[in-house]
């Protein structure tokens, strides 16, 4: 699996004191699907982009919004489209920030779903903040995680999850996320799936990034979600075993069955986390949908491709012609 140093990771930062508590998780109430997302005004603005690193069995992810509609709210009845517009890549983060954006959430309404983990170590964890790339404003994550020692296998995430207070809509699709993620990695390495070992930030990540994907998708409630071929590069990706090229091995297993197209930048663009959230989520590939447009934000992470589009785009609407 592929890894970097958490330190080379711009918006994922480790705390200095490693012995520092978590704060405690905020109540939450259903936060409503439609109005407009609260920023964070305590974090840098800086421009950002797109960037993905691996811990060992996992990869680390960022996102960002835009709301270009602030007078139309999301519909609430059947015949909801979700499409998300990925020009330059998918991440676990790109998409926790686009779809908490969409639902219309800021960083305390994050903390408390983090809260429905039942991991105070997660407590604090994410925060909500605007980025700009080429001048287009949007938004992103910025994820603090405390140091931890613990190993875990896909049976212990999979306790972890159904101990939790999610929804069960919301952990169905979680279980599955990590269970495809699990199975390519065993694939890759030639061993059994329940062998595969989620390591220290790698696993609180992984569970950070799929379950709170998995719970903003059940509360935009979409009929349909749609995605555009996945954009792949060239390039080296750093693994657990040395350097590899780019789509890395487990990418190249998940992106089995799923259109892909060229992207004119260097490196890794997709992550395992993304592509199984997709998978899990019962995403279609394809142009974008046939749909009113209620609401458009943009999302992105760290990482600028020069002279290439950035960010990915995501839209919520009513089905139609």
């Amino acid at each position: 699996m592929s890894e970097d140093k958490t330190k080379e990771r711009k918006a994922r930062t480790m705390p200095e004191d490693k012995d520092r508590q978590a704060a405690p998780c905020s109540p939450v109430s259903e936060p409503h699907e439609h109005g407009h997302h609260g920023h964070d005004h305590h974090h840098d603005h800086h421009e950002h982009g797109h960037a993905h690193s691996h811990e060992h069995h996992h990869e680390h992810d960022h996102g960002h919004h835009h709301e270009h509609d602030h007078h139309h709210a999301v519909p609430t009845t059947g015949g909801r489209v979700l499409t998300v517009r990925a020009s330059s890549g998918l991440s676990g983060d790109i998409m926790l920030a686009g779809l908490a954006a969409l639902a219309g959430l800021d960083s305390k309404d994050l903390d408390g779903l983090a809260g429905e983990l039942g991991l105070d170590s997660l407590c604090g964890s994410v925060q909500l903040e605007p980025r700009s790339v080429n001048s287009i404003a949007g938004v992103g994550c910025k994820v603090t995680l405390p140091h931890e020692h613990a190993h875990r296998n896909l049976a212990d995430i999979l306790k972890i999850i159904e101990a939790g207070a999610m929804p069960d809509e919301a952990k169905e699709p979680a279980k599955k996320a990590f269970t495809i993620l699990a199975q390519a990695e065993g694939e890759v390495h030639g061993m059994p799936s329940r062998e595969v070992t989620f390591h220290e930030v790698g696993a609180l990540d992984s569970i950070l990034d799929i379950c709170l994907v998995c719970r903003l998708f059940v509360m935009l409630k979409p009929d349909r979600f749609v995605c555009n071929p996945l954009p792949l590069a060239d390039g080296v990706v750093k693994c657990a075993h040395g350097k590899v090229p780019s789509p890395a091995p487990a990418v190249l297993r998940l992106l089995e069955n799923v259109p892909v197209c060229g992207f004119a930048g260097q490196g890794e663009t997709v992550t395992p986390t993304a592509i199984a959230l997709l998978k899990a989520l019962g995403a279609d590939f394809g142009p974008w949908p046939n749909m009113v447009m209620h609401k458009s934000v943009i999302s992105y992470g760290t990482k600028v491709f020069p002279d290439a589009p950035n960010g990915a785009i995501w839209a919520i609407g009513a089905a139609g012609a």
